[in-house]
């Protein structure tokens, strides 16, 4: 009988690293193309590709992370071609960030706390695209607020930095925006992300985005 024991206890652990195995392997796939993404089309197959993933892996945030993030980066790229069909994306966005939150051990995951913040801040200002005029007292300063939360979980976060960057930049000076201010944090965000670059799962996304403002500013 004990020995019977033995011999399932250690079939339920095989099972259980195979299965993180798996989670791994299909995460660093779907990660990978991520690095590579460019159009809506893209990111909008990775949304569901990491969906996927999140239906059999419930107690992993990563999953619902990266597909909140494809759905509030194509808001972001329909900012100033196709606005009218950002919403469906930005509500996904809210929803799967929400749920990759509820994931986390808000007390004691500090970082990763920080990364989500800045996923629910790009989904708000997302909103904000739509239409700027009606949109933008409700969502506006919810995506600020989420900029400021991220940045006090994680100061050296260079993603809550570009967005904070992103921000400054495109605020008329009038209503408290600042290039100058701007810019230097755009370059502090690429050093940070320069000085610890990271290939694996884990967030690591930014460098394409820092450059292609810091272009657009010289």
């Amino acid at each position: 009988m004990k020995k019977l024991i033995i011999i399932t206890s250690f079939m339920f652990l095989y099972a259980g690293l195979h299965a993180q195995d798996a989670y791994t392997q299909q995460m660093q796939s779907a990660v990978t193309k991520l690095d590579a993404a460019k159009t809506t089309n893209d990111y909008e197959q990775l949304a569901i590709n990491f969906m996927q993933i999140a239906s059999s892996q419930k107690t992993q945030w990563l999953p619902d992370y990266y597909a909140a993030f494809c759905n509030a980066k194509i808001g972001w790229l329909k900012q100033n071609t196709d606005p009218d069909n950002i919403e469906a994306f930005a509500n996904k966005s809210l929803e799967q960030i929400a749920t990759a939150k509820s994931l986390l051990d808000t007390s004691k995951q500090k970082k990763e706390l920080s990364e989500v913040y800045c996923i629910f801040s790009m989904a708000n200002r997302a909103m904000v695209f739509i239409n700027p005029m009606s949109n933008g007292r409700k969502y506006g300063p919810a995506a600020a607020k989420y900029i400021t939360l991220a940045e006090q979980e994680n100061p050296d976060n260079p993603r809550a930095l570009y967005l904070d960057a992103w921000q400054k930049i495109t605020t008329p000076k009038l209503w408290g925006g600042d290039k100058t201010e701007g810019k230097q944090l755009l370059n502090e965000a690429k050093q940070k992300l320069e000085s610890n670059p990271s290939t694996g799962v884990e967030p690591h996304w930014g460098k394409t985005e820092i450059d292609d403002m810091l272009k657009k500013l010289k």
